[in-house]
């Protein structure tokens, strides 16, 4: 099944705005969708368009980035021979399918784009990109876009449901809350959604009336996917990503997230892991949230690179995750999960579902501790604010409560402390939209609105 993506708007104005005068190179993990776009944007966006699929090209395809360039008649008369098909000038796209497999193919955009004759979408896996990209001259002829798992919005578009998400933005917009019934109506199909996550093969899954326990069938085999990537990783320098992979679900059971080396290993340090770390977060299979030591719109000058938590790039896998280390039988977890009787992992999900959240609208992960001596306190207590992003030019800090309460104490510290003037602090949590002593309680699928 073909889904609606937001990215399909960004190709859109790519296209305008470059005019062929660059290539599109469509940056994700595997699994998310990119092929899939990139064909359905060819499609309807062309006259024609001609995938090269670098997974399972022929020798004889390759061979023409390594001998002809130099020749682009020759290149491209070869290339349309071997593929049995040809296109017009200025009114087809090229496809360049897995691109990491084989870099020659990248670095032949460069030549290619100058050339004028055809648009070119590239399509790669981050993992595969980081690792394969040394050697090769990257072509600053490329536009890149990220594309992340289907977010919640598309998730009802993919149920034929083009309602719920205009409903929910008024209701941000406005601050009137939605109607209670609107409102559990609206968390039930959430929790699915966190259940179900955002890998497109799982969402085509649910869609098609199948059970949560072959779901979570396919979301392992997902998992295996990326693990396997990650064991390459490791082999090639002798690092730990695979094991710090597996470790985010204890490392977010833990007492405020915060990832700790000790999971990993009783030798494990950030100085001989930072790398592997970095890798998971930059292959978009894990999202990193930094502490920072002053709350300023200038966040990255102020973070804390060995102070972070690592959640997983989608909720959905995590549930999957959870569920290899739980007693629990999966149908047990599923239906915790949707009828809110989780209890001990709750949080954790709610968590990083709201890091997913904020990823996907295009916010860096940042978090905030600090210590500060109440009038209450004799000493100094030590206060978290979960998330801090920054709208309209100005800090908005966040809390995420998995229940109703909408305990606020933190973000009192969090403004006595730095005496940040701010019209916008959220307690994202589960139950209706309020507003209470100027902080805005929204239930956690307005998060898509920030």
């Amino acid at each position: 099944m073909v889904f609606k993506r937001k990215n399909y708007e960004a190709m859109l104005e790519w296209k305008r705005l470059s005019d062929g005068k660059t290539a599109l190179l469509i940056e994700a993990a595997k699994r998310i969708g990119k092929t899939t776009l990139a064909e359905e944007f060819a499609k309807r966006e062309y006259e024609d368009y001609l995938i090269l699929d670098f997974s399972k090209e022929s020798k004889d395809v390759r061979e023409q980035f390594l001998e002809n360039l130099g020749n682009l008649n020759s290149f491209f008369q070869n290339i349309f021979l071997l593929k049995g098909k040809s296109l017009e000038k200025r009114k087809s796209a090229i496809i360049f399918d897995e691109v990491q497999l084989f870099p020659p193919a990248r670095q032949a955009i460069k030549h290619l784009v100058l050339d004028g004759r055809f648009d070119y979408i590239e399509t790669g896996s981050l993992i595969g990109i980081r690792r394969k990209s040394t050697g090769i001259l990257i072509p600053s002829e490329e536009h890149r876009i990220h594309m992340y798992p289907m977010d919640f919005e598309e998730f009802l578009w993919a149920q034929n449901d083009t309602v719920t998400a205009e409903a929910i933005k008024q209701s941000f917009e406005s601050r009137i809350p939605l109607s209670d019934a609107v409102h559990r109506k609206i968390m039930k199909t959430f929790r699915t959604y966190m259940a179900t996550g955002g890998m497109p093969q799982a969402v085509d899954a649910f869609v098609q009336g199948k059970s949560f326990e072959e779901i979570d069938f396919l979301k392992r085999s997902i998992l295996s996917l990326y693990e396997e990537d990650l064991a390459k990783f490791d082999e090639e320098y002798s690092d730990k990503a695979s094991a710090i992979f597996r470790s985010i679900p204890e490392q977010l059971s833990n007492h405020n997230s915060k990832f700790k080396f000790s999971v990993v290993g009783k030798e494990a340090r950030f100085r001989n892991h930072s790398d592997a770390v970095d890798f998971i977060s930059k292959s978009m299979i894990g999202n990193k949230c930094t502490n920072v030591t002053e709350p300023e719109v200038s966040l990255d000058l102020h973070s804390e690179n060995n102070n972070f938590k690592l959640f997983l790039g989608d909720t959905g896998l995590l549930v999957s995750q959870i569920l290899q280390n739980s007693k629990k039988t999966g149908p047990d977890i599923y239906k915790a999960l949707l009828f809110d009787r989780l209890s001990i992992n709750e949080g954790m999900i709610f968590e990083n579902m709201v890091a997913q959240m904020l990823r996907a609208n295009g916010y860096k992960l940042f978090f905030n501790e600090f210590r500060l001596k109440t009038d209450e306190n004799k000493e100094e207590h030590k206060y978290e604010v979960d998330f801090l992003i920054v709208r309209s030019k100005r800090i908005c800090p966040i809390e995420v409560k998995s229940s109703s309460y909408c305990n606020h104490e933190s973000l009192d510290n969090f403004n006595r402390k730095f005496q940040i003037k701010t019209p916008e602090k959220y307690i994202i949590y589960s139950k209706n939209l309020k507003q209470i002593e100027g902080i805005t309680c929204i239930p956690i699928y307005m998060t898509m609105c920030l």
